[in-house]
């Protein structure tokens, strides 16, 4: 079944975008929760008119989403954490922390673009490289660092038992 997308999904496509799904998938999910609408010749030929009156407002975010990657690949951005002696992250750093620490710098980052590459959560110091998505296509290869925040904490009970 041929389905028009109304908002981006991931691992299927973007909005406004044609696509081919399974019948139960777009009857049963996509859109009776307003992600999509069924193609009939009407709908095809209203929407061919809408994306082509949309083509030149595309150039403009793609230029801008481009500007956006520059700067992102350009940042310096460190992470701090409380950190452990031997390095080990006290929880974990997070796609939001690193979309907190863009929007500090004055980047309009959301969370659900920001993915490490190979790992869902860091849990320790070092250099790592975040691919952060500025629009459809369009990714940025950003490198953070995790750092110490200074402060010692305290021995956990974990460290006392190794030791």
């Amino acid at each position: 079944m041929e389905i028009i997308l109304k908002q981006d999904i991931k691992n299927l496509g973007n909005a406004d975008d044609i696509v081919k799904v399974k019948n139960g998938y777009a009857v049963n999910y996509l859109i009776p929760k307003g992600m999509a609408i069924m193609v009939t010749p009407s709908v095809k030929k209203q929407h061919e008119e809408t994306v082509r009156q949309r083509a030149h407002k595309e150039e403009k975010f793609r230029a801008d989403a481009e500007a956006l990657k520059a700067k992102l690949e350009a940042a310096v951005v460190k992470i701090t954490a409380k950190v452990s002696s031997k390095g080990k992250v006290y929880g974990s750093v997070t796609n939001m922390m690193v979309a907190d620490e863009l929007v500090k710098q004055g980047f309009s980052v959301d969370k659900r673009n920001v993915e490490f590459e190979g790992v869902d959560t860091i849990k320790a110091v070092g250099a790592y490289t975040a691919e952060i998505k500025c629009y459809k296509d369009i990714k940025a290869k950003l490198n953070f660092e995790v750092v110490s925040d200074g402060e010692t904490p305290a021995e956990t009970t974990e460290e006392k038992a190794e030791a």
